[in-house]
């Protein structure tokens, strides 16, 4: 990671107190830094690059050590990059003192690990099509976002969607946020596991928190299965118990956090672990369009086409496509079909274009029977 951070607006001189002159004696088991770059603009042009965090948290304790850290403020680099800041921005215990075996995390200012916030969306429910069982679960959602104080602990606070990959899981949750125009943090599993002990933990209880302040909010959480992966197959990927830990907290309400809803989504609800799932209050299933939702999908979605179509008979093309999601119609069959038409720079997208974008799908997959289509 790189640093172009030129200037900070705050620099605080209290930092790097010795500790003979303060009274604080815990030592700080964890510092969590954030580069700010230096207190005037620099005529240097490269800024530090943390190659192996190992050996910068060992120079970082080596130089630090005896310093007392307080939220907010500064930790200067001394030696290699004299006045290059680092911002203190979580210490535990609050102000201990750094020793030799404090674990010191530095994040990069360039990617944040705060996901996004969503305020206003573009999708409704009507661009979604089928899903009716879901569509009627989910009105219940629909009604405790618009009124959360009515619910109290009934709430519906943990919601689980699950079915195959593109079947709408996240449009239908950017519908909810639409529709009760309230915000929603979308956040893939995958960005939570931190490189760090304890990292994955801190960023689950600050997405809450974050919540919390927007509430009534949604928390849409993404492959879940990336965490939450039943515990007999977590040797496969590496240990994220302590992040289960932190999302199981957070789901049983230890900490109230009124008007937050959670939503998880996953590709395969039989892979999460029992203890996650059994968090889940209600569980809305998503399932592959039947031939005349595929009809639908692609009639709705040829109308945008930027060339026109001709002679074409998109109920063929439904019937030989059963086995697909919504994203793979839309992204599979016309997105190919329409690019080798540009590319080949004709007038309009015909029947013989769909077709070849459909057996070249077939031919990928392996499909044997050449009239239908399974993924």
């Amino acid at each position: 990671m790189i640093f172009i951070v030129r200037t900070v607006q705050k620099v605080n001189t209290k930092v790097g107190r010795d500790l003979s002159k303060s009274p604080v004696e815990s030592t700080a088991e964890f510092l969590v830094l954030e580069p700010a770059g230096y207190p005037m603009t620099s005529v240097l042009e490269e800024y530090p690059e943390i190659e192996n965090p190992g050996v910068f948290e060992h120079y970082a304790r080596e130089q630090w050590n005896g310093f007392v850290a307080r939220e907010g403020e500064y930790l200067f680099d001394r030696r290699m990059y004299p006045d290059f800041a680092y911002s203190i921005n979580e210490v535990y215990p609050l102000e201990s003192v750094i020793g030799l075996k404090t674990k010191i995390i530095v994040k990069d200012p360039v990617v944040s690990s705060a996901p996004a916030v969503e305020f206003t969306s573009d999708i409704s429910f009507d661009d979604v099509v089928g899903q009716h069982t879901a569509r009627r679960k989910c009105k219940l959602i629909e009604r405790f976002l618009e009124q959360p104080e009515m619910f109290g602990r009934w709430a519906p606070r943990n919601v689980l969607f699950f079915g195959p990959s593109g079947t709408g899981k996240t449009m239908f949750a950017k519908a909810l946020a639409n529709k009760t125009h309230v915000p929603i943090l979308p956040v893939k599993a995958t960005e939570l596991i931190g490189e760090f002990v304890g990292e994955g933990a801190r960023q689950i209880h600050q997405l809450y928190e974050r919540a919390q302040e927007m509430a009534p909010c949604i928390i849409f959480i993404d492959e879940l299965d990336a965490i939450a992966l039943d515990r007999r197959h977590q040797e496969l990927r590496g240990d994220v118990a302590e992040i289960v830990n932190a999302l199981l907290t957070e789901m049983d309400g230890i900490v109230e956090r009124p008007g937050v809803c959670t939503i998880g989504a996953t590709n395969r609800n039989d892979t999460i672990d029992a203890a996650v799932r059994s968090r889940f209050e209600e569980e809305i299933e998503f399932s592959l369009p039947d031939e005349k939702e595929r009809l639908a999908i692609l009639e709705s979605n040829v109308n945008t086409f930027p060339i026109p179509v001709k002679d074409v008979d998109l109920k063929v093309i439904a019937e030989m496509t059963e086995g697909l999601s919504g994203r793979d119609l839309v992204g599979k069959v016309l997105k190919t079909a329409l690019h080798s038409v540009i590319i080949e720079d004709r007038d309009n997208v015909s029947q013989d274009d769909l077709h070849a974008s459909v057996k070249k799908l077939k031919n990928v997959s392996g499909a044997s029977n050449p009239d239908r289509l399974y993924i």
